[in-house]
């Protein structure tokens, strides 16, 4: 396992959020003091300072196996001086997809490119309507960002959306209250795409017993390609005396569009006894994001700080189902009113 030089301990929300902007702040730093090459605002200038910003920022080259050197030239090769901002876009976008990185965006007044095909080439493996018409019967609880109720199997389910929504811990006492009779918990996030990694840390900590290990952070320490620190450390104690906490089974349900901040709540899922990941692989994004501008006006935002699991192992590519629990969504069961992948779920938590 890995020691990394600095150890952080997160006792609270709030702390993981001031320990990812001092790491955001440490790249910038770091990385400012050099002479910054200035480009013009013309086609070539453009595209030569986003193609800096990235190679002197962006922190998974290596591990995509990216030859940047080799990107730009190819691309380059298409820039020429009349022609419009919209094929300037074009191009550039196309450069940037090369990354394969759903967290890379360029944005401009016409338009955003965005790489899909992380999610796009895989099944989708959920259908909101037949969880909540066959297994609720559309009677269902809500709780801020949570919707929440039981099977009749007496297995609690949860439905997280999206990490962008609020979880205050009156929310989470409630529902893991009403929830506390169940045989165990399953947790859906199915299609979360992220939002704020903020809210990962109050529901982990409903079901940790000690601090635990969250995984590791690394940044980068120059502008220099693949200079990056060494892994350092950042935990999470349990949630505060008083606060309803979890200690029976508990499934997560994961699928290719489960992003970024849900891919890391799964990552630390993962890492907890008693927990097992079912579904498909998560569809990853674990750098934090890093924001620049051209000199036309143009945004561009990608990963530039990676986050690593418990095991100091990246989380890019996504997470993996548990083995054993690797399960689609078939669509002929579908129509018959049953969700595989959920069915699954079930089917370990009576089991235990």
């Amino acid at each position: 396992m890995l020691e990394g030089k600095y150890k952080y301990i997160v006792k609270s929300v709030g702390m993981r959020f001031i320990l990812f902007c001092i790491t955001c702040l440490i790249v910038i730093v770091s990385t400012s003091c050099h002479d910054v090459e200035e480009f013009e605002n013309d086609p070539r200038g453009n595209f030569e300072a986003l193609w800096t910003i990235l190679d002197e920022h962006y922190c998974f080259f290596r591990e995509k196996g990216i030859d940047w050197d080799e990107v730009h030239d190819r691309y380059a090769r298409q820039i020429s001086p009349e022609m419009t901002q919209r094929e300037l876009f074009d191009v550039c976008s196309a450069m940037l997809d090369e990354l394969k990185d759903g967290h890379v965006n360029l944005t401009s007044s016409f338009d955003v490119s965005y790489y899909s095909k992380w999610w796009s080439d895989y099944p989708q493996n959920y259908d909101k309507r037949l969880v909540e018409e066959h297994y609720f019967n559309f009677d269902m609880r809500q709780a801020s960002g949570l919707k929440y109720g039981v099977l009749k199997e007496n297995v609690g389910y949860i439905r997280y959306s999206s990490f962008s929504l609020p979880i205050g811990e009156g929310n989470l006492d409630a529902v893991l209250s009403y929830l506390s009779t169940c045989q165990g918990l399953i947790i859906d996030v199915r299609d979360n795409s992220g939002g704020d990694i903020t809210n990962v840390d109050p529901i982990v900590a409903r079901f940790i017993t000690e601090r635990h290990l969250m995984g590791y952070m690394v940044h980068k320490k120059s502008p220099v390609r693949n200079d990056f620190s060494e892994p350092y450390a950042y935990y999470l104690d349990p949630a505060e005396e008083g606060r309803v906490m979890w200690g029976k089974p508990v499934a997560v349900l994961v699928n290719r569009s489960t992003f970024s901040a849900a891919n890391n709540f799964v990552s630390v899922m993962k890492s907890l006894p008693n927990v097992i990941i079912v579904g498909d692989v998560t569809g990853g994004g674990s750098g934090m994001p890093y924001t620049s501008e051209l000199p036309v006006g143009w945004g561009i935002r990608f990963s530039a700080c990676s986050v690593l699991d418990s095991n100091g192992e990246i989380t890019e590519f996504g997470v993996s189902p548990t083995e054993g629990f690797k399960v689609d969504l078939d669509p002929e069961e579908a129509l018959a009113g049953k969700d595989t992948m959920l069915e699954a779920a079930i089917e370990y938590i009576k089991g235990k």
